[in-house]
């Protein structure tokens, strides 16, 4: 694998677009880099970050809104730990996000403001790759080399997050969601070129805005990277993001608001010790067809430890 520590582990590869999508609330505009990066079986990571999403960063990643003027910001806790599924190099992440937001936007031609902070909906994702890395322990994942690199993934949100019924805009859901995942990447050289294509599937919010009941039609994402390490162990990617769907109904009435959205970004991943490394990330909407479009930054700081390194 290119753009590794001194141990031979990629910096910052694991903490991805969790720091995106937690500051976002939106899965789908999320832009992961490495997402399949491969790691020796047993090893552990602990990452803490902070975002700040600006524009229309609609933590219902399908709420109806327009003309949005919103600012998100909070720290982001998250634990991966890589696994052995059944000889298949695998890990499992976890990551909760609390956060500040304030703002207006409008919602059927009138304003609405809100200003509230809490828990945002915690993720969960199990990531296996099917292709080009068997689990490994230390020894055998020095020597690893990647070539093509085929993974499969499924996150999970789980509605526990600060909701108020009678808010229009708020920081959790309210209704889970799961979105299943492949993707490839190809290493040439010191670059690496990855896609990822993903579908998003909603249950049901049954006490959206004073009690209705609001569906959400699935919501197709796909993602390219163009990665470049270097032999410092530093390695950055330029990133993008494309989606569409998430068509709404309320109360059983279909509404206009099919999204068409684009998203631009860059990553760079820094390691600072042979356990600790930086991930800055920044995104910005180019193209969207509904309101929530917006500019992000993030930071995050990771630790990793055992597995034998």
């Amino acid at each position: 694998m290119l753009g590794r520590s001194k141990l031979g582990l990629a910096p910052a590869a694991l903490a991805g677009g969790l720091i995106q999508a937690a500051a976002s609330g939106a899965q789908a505009q999320s832009i992961e880099p490495r997402a399949y990066a491969p790691a020796p079986t047993g090893v552990n990571f602990v990452l803490v970050g902070y975002a700040h999403a600006q524009g229309g960063p609609s933590l219902d990643t399908s709420l109806p809104v327009s003309d949005a003027k919103l600012t998100v910001d909070g720290p982001i806790l998250g634990y991966v730990r890589a696994l052995d599924l059944w000889g298949k190099s695998a890990k499992i992440d976890v990551i909760a996000p609390y956060q500040w937001l304030s703002g207006s936007a409008i919602y059927q031609d009138q304003p609405v403001q809100r200003s509230v902070d809490g828990f945002g909906d915690p993720l969960a994702r199990l990531s296996v790759i099917l292709y080009g890395a068997s689990a490994m322990k230390p020894a055998a994942f020095r020597s690893y080399r990647q070539d093509v690199i085929v993974g499969a993934s499924l996150q999970v949100s789980v509605p526990v997050g600060q909701y108020d019924g009678d808010k229009l805009i708020n920081i959790g859901a309210h209704r889970w969601s799961f979105k299943p995942e492949i993707g490839i990447s190809k290493a040439i050289g010191p670059w690496s070129l990855e896609g990822q294509g993903s579908v998003t599937f909603f249950t049901d919010n049954p006490d959206f805005f004073g009690g209705g009941r609001r569906s959400v039609s699935p919501l197709y994402s796909g993602q390219a990277h163009a990665i470049y390490s270097f032999r410092s162990g530093i390695w950055t990617s330029l990133d993008a993001t494309y989606f569409t769907g998430g068509r709404t109904t309320l109360n059983g009435i279909a509404r206009h608001d099919l999204q068409q959205n684009w998203r631009a970004g860059i990553t760079v991943a820094i390691p600072v010790t042979a356990r600790v490394s930086l991930k800055l990330n920044a995104s910005k909407g180019v193209v969207a067809r509904t309101g929530n479009n917006f500019d992000l930054v993030g930071l995050a700081w990771q630790y990793r430890w055992g597995g034998g390194l």
